[in-house]
């Protein structure tokens, strides 16, 4: 049985989520392609608004909503160039700290589909 999307944060927490979040930006700098893209001075602020996404995203508390309103993804990413080649390199980083975040099964198999689909919505170019 598939675990529904809103018990991944019941099965993993805050804990779970900021493994996986920190285990994807500490590939960001050195990263060729999606490294230009991250002020190195925001890093933290991006992983916190990644993290609070997903917490909300998954069954958690809504502090992404509650301190930047409704997610409007394709909007707050326009300003971006994401082309497949961005968008492929993002999945491949985020499956590594997927990997690399050691969250159990259920749970890697509910986010590794959702990364992938979400990030080929992201694409604009």
């Amino acid at each position: 049985m598939t675990l529904p999307d809103d018990q991944v944060f019941a099965r993993i927490g805050d804990d779970g989520f900021t493994r996986l979040v920190r285990a994807f930006y500490a590939q960001v700098p050195g990263d060729d392609l999606l490294g230009p893209l991250y002020p190195p001075d925001d890093l933290a602020g991006a992983e916190t608004r990644l993290r609070d996404f997903l917490v909300f995203r998954f069954g958690g508390p809504q502090r992404y909503v509650e301190q930047r309103g409704h997610p409007r993804l394709r909007m707050r990413h326009a300003p971006y160039a994401i082309d497949e080649a961005l968008r492929d390199r993002w999945v491949a980083l985020m499956d590594r700290a997927l990997d690399e975040s050691a969250l159990p099964p259920d749970v890697t198999a509910v986010l590794r589909p959702f990364f992938a689909d979400v990030a080929t919505f992201l694409r604009n170019r």
